[in-house]
């Protein structure tokens, strides 16, 4: 199968690649998820107390729900001990004894489910995730996930290497990098263990880089991988390794391009707020770089049906609505170690306004 990235040995010269996906896949989402386990192994810390079953739940995992609610999980018989149903809230636990919560199937949040590729061969693939969609399982997004798109489909290997790949390999690729739910763009997964390995001790160079205080590393030295994102803020910003595109002063907006060498979590939005000039859009960090707000607050005394989750009324680290998308990726492929370039489509509130004409 053919990539959309090019391969070649030039570290300077690279023949821009076509940013039309290779093909689409995905699985529309099943109206409800599977539900969840959570176990639990009862330790005492040496102490020899006992405790019962609703103040282990209840202090333990005290923000998953009020008192009232574990009171309903149990009653409801979604924990079991040692692998029997208990509906008991007082049943006395004692050590070693283990205690399973079954969180009860839930419908997650709607969620874009068609996944683009861009680069594919038989050690990686690049996608283009779309904004709305979480790369790993978390809060309320355990099924609707680009891990659970990147599981149920089944990967063809090229036959050339296909006898090469041994059972130790990964059967379905993996993300070796997130992106934040409301990003879009490109993300990378890897195939095979040894690609796996290598490109995270990529992502993890440019981590030790950016937190080289010194800053001696030639800013003109190529990486083994470099990120370029485009992002729409407030204000006229002026940063290192930051690119003005275009400037919207009736709207008091910018249009930039970023070069990240890590990719920390929220990374791009924290240093743009910090130095004034947040992602417009952004419903979590504000000017300063600081959240709004972490804490999340209830609607009434409504509970789910599993006496569980209370909707958030502030923002949330996962919440969606800013504009920021990883247009280009540059990388020495993890086994030929030729230079790939990757493009993922710019929205077209993304583009400048010479991009924008090209397109019609």
């Amino acid at each position: 199968m053919a990539a959309a990235g090019t391969a070649t040995t030039s570290s300077s010269h690279l023949t821009s690649p076509s940013s039309l996906p290779l093909y689409s896949f995905g699985v529309p989402w099943p109206e409800i998820n599977e539900g969840l386990l959570y176990t639990d192994v009862v330790r005492s810390s040496g102490s020899g107390l006992t405790t019962t079953l609703i103040e282990f739940y209840s202090t333990k995992y005290k923000n998953s729900a009020p008192l009232q609610g574990w009171f309903q999980r149990i009653q409801n018989g979604q924990i079991t001990v040692n692998g029997e149903v208990v509906t008991d809230p007082m049943y006395m636990l004692r050590d070693d004894l283990q205690v399973v919560y079954h969180r009860l199937p839930w419908k997650e949040p709607s969620t874009p489910y068609l996944l683009e590729v861009l680069y594919d061969d038989n050690d990686m693939v690049a996608l283009n995730k779309p904004s709305g969609l979480q790369v790993l399982p978390g809060g309320l997004f355990q099924q609707r996930t680009v891990l659970r798109q990147l599981k149920w489909k089944e990967w063809n290997f090229l036959a050339c290497n296909s006898s090469k790949r041994s059972k130790s390999q990964e059967t379905h690729p993996v993300p070796v990098h997130r992106l934040g739910r409301g990003t879009s763009g490109i993300l990378l997964c890897a195939k095979t263990k040894l690609a796996k390995c290598r490109l995270a001790a990529y992502f993890a160079s440019g981590a030790i880089f950016a937190g080289d205080d010194r800053g001696e590393m030639e800013l003109g030295k190529q990486r083994n991988i470099s990120k370029y994102y485009r992002a729409l803020v407030g204000g006229k910003p002026a940063l290192s390794r930051m690119q003005v595109l275009e400037r919207d002063d009736q709207r008091n907006q910018t249009l930039v391009q970023v070069e990240i060498h890590s990719g920390r979590p929220h990374q791009i939005r924290i240093h743009l707020a910090f130095v004034g000039h947040p992602l417009i859009g952004d419903p979590l960090y504000d000017i300063g770089g600081q959240p709004k707000a972490f804490e999340s607050e209830s609607i009434g005394d409504c509970f789910a049906n599993d006496g569980g989750y209370q909707k958030p009324m502030q923002a949330v680290p996962g919440d969606c609505g800013y504009y920021l998308h990883a247009h280009k990726l540059f990388l020495d492929h993890p086994i030929t170690s030729k230079r790939v370039e990757i493009v993922a489509p710019l929205p077209a509130f993304l583009q400048t306004e010479a991009e924008r004409h090209q397109n019609i």
